[in-house]
């Protein structure tokens, strides 16, 4: 059975403060709920307003003890400019004190001037991020006592407090190696929208050898996907998504600072075409094909939904209760309560 969370960038829209974008962040997290989808998971940005939340950790445990429910997960927490045991630590308090809901996901994240106001260097980025996963990995792993020397990290031996109890870790991949990466450690693939299916079988293939390699079972890994999805039903209503997600796409993204020069900027009024004729956009019955369809050509049965395209918080709002309507377990419509 497929399980659907939303996925929440937590983004500056036009006339909208960042503290108020954090505030309709818990406000969407608790529509989903009320409206019967399974999850939500965070993003985690700096300095750009393309999101405003700095820690996908802080927000999740805010998210934790402002749900009851579902799943909250990170989507992702950037592993290229924190330190893989601060992070395990976080993580698996987070986990103690919601058994059963909390969901890490990591990335490498991008070149960007983070890198150098935190201090972890382009060549952590570019070089450090198996290492930092590793240690990520051993930390989380149920071991009491943890010592590592490596290029980035040494580590005295330390008591791991609290210790690992088996946090949920999946890792985001954009290339094949990083998926070959998250195989040989038998850690779940997190798949990102600028995609095609195709694209994402093969990875999750590539995955798959190296994990069978390794020892692990290839079956036993939950992958997830992430989606546009909203529920459009006329050509009006798709336009008017059409424009504000181009305008948090130009405002939001152009303002990262990248520490490689002669990065190409993209289309975005393309890219945000592209994805709604690829993506679950339109009347619900083809937001749920849409979705299925991907579902069955991947085999990745949790879908993480971008919910927040229209930028306004009660048409938000109104598309997260009309996907719960149309894709929680047993297809009837869930009572939806708007969030504060």
């Amino acid at each position: 059975m497929s399980a659907h969370d939303v996925f929440l960038l937590g983004g500056v829209f036009p006339g909208t403060a960042p503290a108020e974008s954090l505030r309709r962040v818990v406000s969407y997290a608790r529509q989903a709920e009320a409206s019967g989808l399974d999850g939500a998971w965070t993003a985690e940005h700096h300095f750009i307003e393309y999101g405003a939340s700095p820690s996908a950790t802080l927000m999740a445990a805010h998210l934790l003890a402002a749900t009851e429910r579902i799943q909250i997960g990170t989507a992702v927490a950037v592993l290229s400019t924190r330190h893989p045991v601060a992070l395990g630590e976080e993580a698996a308090a987070l986990d103690a004190l919601a058994p059963g809901r909390f969901r890490l996901g990591v990335g490498r994240g991008g070149p960007w001037i983070d890198l150098d106001v935190f201090g972890s260097g382009l060549d952590r980025y570019e070089r450090g991020f198996e290492e930092g996963l590793r240690l990520l990995t051993t930390w989380l792993s149920g071991a009491t006592e943890v010592a590592h020397a490596g290029e980035f990290f040494d580590v005295l031996p330390v008591r791991v407090m609290p210790p690992g109890a088996g946090t949920p870790l999946w890792v985001a991949a954009t290339g094949e190696g990083t998926a070959r990466l998250a195989g040989r450690l038998g850690l779940p693939l997190l798949l990102g929208m600028h995609a095609p299916d195709e694209e994402h079988c093969s990875l999750i293939g590539a995955w798959r050898n190296e994990a069978e390699a390794a020892g692990h079972d290839p079956d036993a890994a939950e992958h997830v996907s992430t989606h546009l999805a909203h529920v459009a039903d006329t050509p009006a209503e798709t336009g008017r998504l059409r424009e504000s997600l181009t305008e948090l796409l130009v405002r939001g993204t152009g303002q990262y600072v990248s520490l490689k020069p002669g990065r190409t900027q993209r289309d975005h009024g393309a890219y945000v075409d592209w994805m709604i004729g690829r993506h679950a956009v339109g009347t619900a019955s083809h937001v749920a094909e849409r979705l299925a369809a991907s579902a069955e050509a991947t085999g990745v049965a949790r879908q993480l939904l971008l919910v927040e395209g229209r930028g306004d918080p009660e048409a938000v709002r109104d598309n997260i209760a009309a996907l719960g309507a149309v894709l929680s377990t047993g297809g009837t419509p869930a009572v939806a309560a708007a969030g504060p």
